[in-house]
């Protein structure tokens, strides 16, 4: 009997989501709570040969492979996880094998995320609920502003549509964007990041995490930005400078940020960004979909399935 274990499986459904029982010979324990310290993570995982980890939740590095001696196979949701030592994987012969996943769920929550803060939904709907005094704030409309888009891949010309419909002008920038890419999705190319955070109204971050793309935002690009501007980062907390950014929202230097990711997830308590007036947070549930999960955890017993029969799927990173 082999062992599985799916990691931070907060809601406690991924069992309800796919069909476990077609692995024969696999028995599948599933952990609702995340464990940050590599060496109680260690002693936990010690006796699976299968492990699925949800995104980029939980790091496998170097040394945690080291403390796993019985991992067979590691299976991540999504076909892309930085957080996972692939050349590390492959070098102690564990294959990583990634799933599908749909591109709608994330652009869909952004969008919720921007009407929430612009007509402020969250504290207008708790002043009702518990009968407080009515009509406080004035919210802004979304028609005419415009909208500044980093990073106009499959997520952010989704956005762009979400905002040619709301009535909006859109501006894009990456570093590597091309007029032709803008043309496609009716978005006018910023020639600089300066440029586009000066001129938007609302800016929203649809980058990958690198290098080159960390600390993309800091205290010197928030402070280019409209002290009107909403910001909006749903792709990876360290996208932006946290501190900088915390600074910038305690002085009001800009009016709003809608967040949904962060440097240190589960958010710790007591943290800044969950009782900033100016703040509308989420957990992380941009992908956090019924239909989501249905592909991912589909796609992961498929994975096992085939890594079982000796023909793997969907693989990352092949063993050495």
């Amino acid at each position: 009997m082999l062992n599985c274990a799916i990691l931070d499986d907060y809601q406690n459904c991924a069992l309800g989501f796919a069909d476990w029982s077609a692995l024969d010979g696999v028995q599948v324990t599933t952990f609702a709570d995340h464990i940050a310290d590599p060496v109680a993570l260690a002693e936990r995982l010690a006796g699976f040969e299968i492990i699925v980890a949800m995104r980029e939740r939980t790091p496998f590095d170097a040394a945690l492979f080291d403390r796993l001696p019985r991992l067979k196979l590691l299976v991540t949701t999504g076909m892309r996880n930085a957080s996972i030592d692939m050349a590390a994987a492959a070098a102690r012969g564990i294959p990583v094998c990634g799933t599908r996943g749909l591109s709608n769920p994330t652009p869909e929550l952004t969008w919720g995320l921007l009407l929430a803060l612009a007509r402020h939904i969250p504290a207008d709907a708790t002043s009702v609920r518990n009968g407080e005094a009515w009509q406080t704030r004035i919210g802004i409309a979304l028609s005419g502003k415009t909208i500044g888009i980093v990073g106009l891949g499959t997520i952010g010309a989704q956005m762009a549509r979400y905002a040619q419909a709301f009535g909006m002008s859109v501006l894009a920038w990456s570093r590597n964007l091309t007029d032709e890419r803008c043309q496609t999705v009716g978005a006018e190319r910023a020639p600089t990041l300066d440029a586009l955070l000066q001129r938007a109204d609302i800016v929203t971050l649809h980058m990958v995490l690198s290098d080159s793309t960390r600390g993309l935002l800091g205290a010197r690009e928030l402070g280019l930005m409209k002290p009107t501007a909403l910001l909006l980062n749903t792709s990876r907390g360290p996208l932006i400078d946290e501190a900088a950014l915390v600074q910038t929202l305690e002085g009001g230097r800009i009016a709003g940020f809608a967040v949904d990711v962060f440097d240190t997830e589960p958010l710790p308590a007591g943290h800044k960004l969950r009782t900033l007036p100016n703040v509308v947070a989420t957990p992380h549930v941009g992908y956090v979909t019924q239909e989501s999960y249905r592909v991912f955890y589909g796609d992961a017993v498929e994975d096992i399935q085939g890594w079982l029969k000796k023909a793997p799927v969907r693989v990352l990173s092949a063993a050495k």
